[in-house]
């Protein structure tokens, strides 16, 4: 009684917490927390002030901000939220916000800073928010919402920021926008909106300073009151339909640091008065029509990268270019210019990247290009550049790519040019480079390719050329090299293809040879190369093109050969006796044995007849009669094929009118040329769920076509993904999802066609196969480091798109390398959703399968044994690609013993340090950003699914990763863009 009798004496010892924090704790309740963040959130309190993400009054301890951003929080919009009488700041960004966003969100009257961004809200935007009057900022980014931009925006009064990128909003862009003239920031890119233009009283927005409507669908000209935008600092139109001329207004934007207009069909000539924007610090309108000249204007300007590539441009480079303390990026490929390039150019700044591919100049290679010890890249191809490389470059230790093939440049290849230890490409074909290949060769320790062909070389291949252990390409066809092939040639066991054709080397080949276990392409042709041909050779198993023709080579010609599976070979023209291999005494291989007057066969044509041998008789009657009987044989399998055709025809032409096409996109071709195609001899792989066809249609187009299997496979493979028949209702559903998927990175579905028996599906075709069949073959020291960080990106966004953009979401359920397909450009798309499902957001917790789907190696380690699926398998299963392009190596391999490849990184590095994981392939210049990629690639394979982040997130880190690569410009929003850093593959012929 004494007790009670205190507490009810003395108040403040009673905690009561107040109205501010009952409502907080109804938004706890309204959320799945696993992470705990929202813990503290209890009533040990009498105010909520002192709670995680809360800030309040300093005086009346009244809430005025809650930040829950990157809190991995669960649930629907808390509209509750708006009871709190002073909120100014709302923000819950990067959660998994799953609602749509309710109307009466307007509730929230004192609201001035909305972040919503990187959620899963959906539906429409609330018209409703335009009756907040005091709101500032509204960010509602990386989330579904669809249709139109509210009219009632028009209304805002005070807002000045507008952040609505990567949406599926598909009306047009609103004019009514023009009318918030306190707007500073207007973000509305990578939305599908409908074809519209940009409002053209744009002008009006006097205080913008970030416009940025990259991917919008706009159309028709740039309107000319864009130059009003005085306060502009960011211009990011790019990747859109825009057409006309730059309007000259564009130059009275003095405050404009970054100007994006490339991939338009904007023509005419770059504007006048450029001058004036002295604060430009990035200008890129490549891939469009522009004409004209490079005007001497630029050169005033405090450029940092200048993009051109890709236009029509004509006269010469302004050699004021040369002056600007900050240009580090100049690419110019692919145009008409001409004139020689200037003098001092990379002589004031540190230059990075130089690309003047493909245009007419003319004179010498600039000497100071590398002045600044920073240039990476150099690529000159197909121009008329002459005379020498210039001795300074070959003290450019910071070279990794050069191309200079295809010009008239001549003399000797500077010593240490040769032996420069970053570069990974080093190519001089197509010239009249004289001289040898210098030993200092050896320094050039990550050279992957070395293309020297079409010159004037002399002299032997050094002994030092053995010491590059990542050289993949060794191509020095048509030039004068002689003296013997280098005994060390044989340790180059990462060597793909070989060719010193017409040269005058002499000799034999080189002992060992069967150590270079990854040679596919081996041409010494015309060459005076002797001794026997090696039997060793037919232990190079991936070998198929082999030309040793224009030779001297005598002996026999080895039964070994015979285990090789070649495409072509050669060996006319020298002095080879005896039998030919069983194999290839046929009359289809002829040609490939002409000119060795002592190989006996019975062909016809490949050697004399012997005269006076006494069994000639008796051999006429046996040829005889077995040219009757393969007579017989020839007519009888004739007729048989004959009416098989028949029958095949007939058999079609009942089919093909049973058949049903459904198509997602625009097709140039019917359901009856597909049907052609499917012949054996188009199958280019099979899988889990069914075979796959290459079609050449006849306006050109390919396509990759996979025909479902009809019922169980036999096989038992507790690794592969799930077989067996598929259901007609499970087909269609899958079709339906897969056909409104829209996404750069995810393999396109033309079409699908389908009858009682049998179900097709119509793919874009990816010509560089899949990233496993590459990565893991003869070829993958063709992909570098930025070629794998670049997949690994664009796979990243793939996946996320299906786990944050589609609705419901997706899980793909088999992510592996063999599932990621490359186009031509090396550009990833994730393929084959034979067993992906659609997950319901709204139950709770992952749906059980009945199977295990997957494939081994890649499989989450919950997923195994508990069979629930969702997005964390997926980014368990990436995870693991991630390590395979930093590793190099299987998800499973002997050499792991019980281990698998996760396991394996995570114990080597913890015995032996980063560097004897990463693939030996790559360059270890890039090992600080190659650590961080792994980093990443290790958190998306923790044992807890709860420890993986999101597809999202491990989109951002890999930005990030980038970001913090490279030089420090081209903002958005106050921050890099990850879009300012991506990489323009090179042109050409060469990777």
């Amino acid at each position: 009684m004494l007790l009670l009798f205190l507490l009810l004496l003395s108040p403040s010892l009673v905690v009561s917490l107040n109205q501010e924090g009952l409502y907080l704790q109804q938004v706890k309740l309204g959320f799945d927390d696993p992470d705990g963040a929202l813990s503290d959130w209890n009533d040990r309190h009498d105010t909520p002030c002192e709670w995680s993400g809360i800030k309040c009054d300093s005086e009346t301890h009244s809430v005025t901000s809650v930040d829950l951003s990157n809190a991995n929080i669960f649930g629907p919009f808390p509209t509750i939220i708006c009871r709190l009488p002073n909120l100014t700041n709302l923000s819950l960004s990067n959660n998994s916000i799953n609602s749509s966003l309710p109307g009466d969100i307007s509730a929230c009257q004192k609201l001035q800073h909305l972040d919503l961004s990187e959620n899963y809200l959906v539906g429409p935007i609330p018209s409703t928010l335009a009756n907040i009057t005091t709101l500032r900022s509204l960010v509602l980014s990386g989330n579904n919402f669809s249709g139109d931009i509210p009219e009632s925006f028009g209304r805002f009064q005070r807002l000045e920021e507008l952040v609505l990128i990567g949406n599926l909003l598909n009306g047009t862009i609103p004019s009514v926008l023009v009318n918030i003239s306190t707007l500073r920031v207007l973000n509305v890119a990578y939305n599908p909106f409908t074809p519209s233009q940009i409002p053209s009283d744009i002008g009006n927005l006097t205080n913008l300073e970030v416009l940025w409507l990259t991917q919008s669908n706009l159309v028709s000209q740039i309107p000319d009151s864009l130059g009003q935008l005085k306060r502009l600092i960011n211009l990011d139109l790019a990747e859109n339909n825009l057409d006309g001329p730059i309007p000259k207004s564009i130059t009275e934007l003095s405050s404009i640091e970054q100007i994006e207009l490339y991939s338009n069909s904007l023509s005419g000539s770059l504007p006048e008065g450029m001058s004036k924007m002295t604060a430009l610090l990035r200008f890129d309108a490549a891939m469009n029509h522009l004409e004209g000249t490079i005007p001497d204007e630029l050169c005033s300007l405090p450029l940092e990268s200048l993009n051109l590539y890709e236009n029509r441009l004509v006269g010469t480079v302004p050699a004021g270019i040369a002056l600007s303390p900050k240009l580090y990026e100049l690419k110019l490929f692919n145009n008409r210019l001409t004139g020689e390039l200037p003098k001092d150019l990379g002589k004031n700044s540190k230059l990075v990247t130089f690309d003047a591919s493909q245009n007419n100049f003319s004179g010498e290679i600039p000497a100071n290009l590398c002045a600044m010890g920073a240039l990476e890249q150099l690529l000159l191809i197909q121009n008329s550049l002459s005379g020498k490389i210039p001795e300074s470059l070959g003290q450019c230790q910071s070279l990794r790519r050069v191309r200079l093939s295809n010009n008239k440049l001549s003399g000797e290849v500077p010593a240490a040019f040769w032996g420069l230890p970053h570069v990974s490409l080093l190519e001089l074909a197509e010239n009249a480079f004289s001289g040898s290949i210098s030993k200092t060769i050896s320094g050039a320790s990550n050279l992957s390719l070395l293309l020297i062909s079409d010159n004037q070389f002399t002299g032997n291949i050094p002994e030092e050329i053995g010491s590059l252990g990542n050289l993949v390409e060794f191509s020095g066809g048509y030039n004068l090299l002689s003296g013997s092939l280098p005994a060390t040639l044989v340790k180059l066991s990462e060597l793909s293809t070989l060719d010193l054709h017409n040269n005058k080397l002499s000799g034999e080949l080189p002992s060992g040879i069967q150590s270079m276990k990854k040679l596919s392409e081996l041409n010494l042709s015309n060459n005076g190369l002797s001794g026997e041909i090696p039997k060793e050779l037919g232990s190079l198993l991936v070998l198929n093109y082999l030309d040793l023709s224009g030779n001297h080579f005598s002996g026999e010609i080895p039964l070994e050969l015979q285990n090789l599976r070649l495409n072509r070979f050669n060996f006319s023209n020298n002095q080879l006796s005896g039998d030919l291999p069983p194999l290839y005494a046929k009359e289809a291989y002829k040609d490939s044995f002409l000119g060795n007057p002592g190989l006996c066969d019975d062909l016809e044509g490949l050697c004399p007849r012997q005269s006076g041998d006494k069994n000639q008789g008796f051999m006429w009657l046996l040829r005889s009669i077995f040219i009757l009987a393969a007579l017989v044989f020839v007519v009888g399998v004739a007729w048989f094929f004959w009416k098989y055709k028949n029958y095949r025809k007939a058999k079609n032409t009942i089919d093909k009118s049973k058949w049903t096409l459904t198509s997602f996109h625009k097709l140039g071709f019917s359901e009856y040329e597909i049907l052609d195609c499917l012949d054996e001899d188009n199958v280019i792989g099979s899988g889990a769920s069914g075979k796959v066809y290459k079609a050449v249609l006849s306006n050109g187009e390919i396509v990759a076509v996979k025909k479902l299997w009809g019922g169980s496979k036999k096989e038992d493979d507790s690794c592969d993904a799930e077989k067996g028949r598929m259901t007609d209702d499970a087909f269609e559903a899958e079709v339906e999802t897969l056909g409104k998927i829209r996404h750069k990175n995810i393999v396109k579905l033309w079409c699908s066609c389908t009858t009682r028996d049998c179900k097709l599906l119509v793919y874009e075709y990816m010509p560089n196969g899949s990233l496993g069949d590459l990565l893991h073959s003869s070829k993958g020291g063709l992909l570098d480091w930025p070629t794998r960080y670049k997949i690994a990106v664009d796979a990243a966004e793939g996946l996320s798109y299906l786990h944050h953009d589609c609705v419901p979401p997706i899980v793909h359920r088999d992510v592996k390398s063999n599932n990621i397909l490359l186009d031509r450009e090396f550009g990833a798309r994730v393929a084959d959703f034979g067993v992906a499902k659609v997950v319901d957001m709204v139950e709770k917790g992952p749906k059980s399968m009945s199977v295990i789907a997957g494939s081994c190696g890649y499989i989450a380690p919950e997923y195994a044994y508990t069979l629930r699926v969702n997005e964390k398998s997926d980014i368990y299963s990436f995870g693991v690609v991630i390590l395979e392009l930093v590793t190099g190596r299987l998800p499973v391999d002997p050499e792991f013993g019980e281990k698998d490849l996760v396991k394996w990184v995570c114990t080597t590095m913890d015995q032996k340090g980063v560097e004897h994981v990463i693939d030996p392939k790559v360059d270890l210049c890039f090992k600080e950003e190659i650590s961080k990629v792994l980093s990443i690639g290790l958190l998306c394979t923790s044992h807890l699914p709860i420890n993986r982040p999101s597809m999202r997130r491990v989109v951002k880190m890999l930005q990030e990763v980038s970001a913090e690569n490279k030089p420090k410009t081209g903002k958005k929003d106050g921050k890099l863009s990850p879009y300012y850093y991506e990489d323009i593959s090179d042109h050409g012929s060469v990777v």
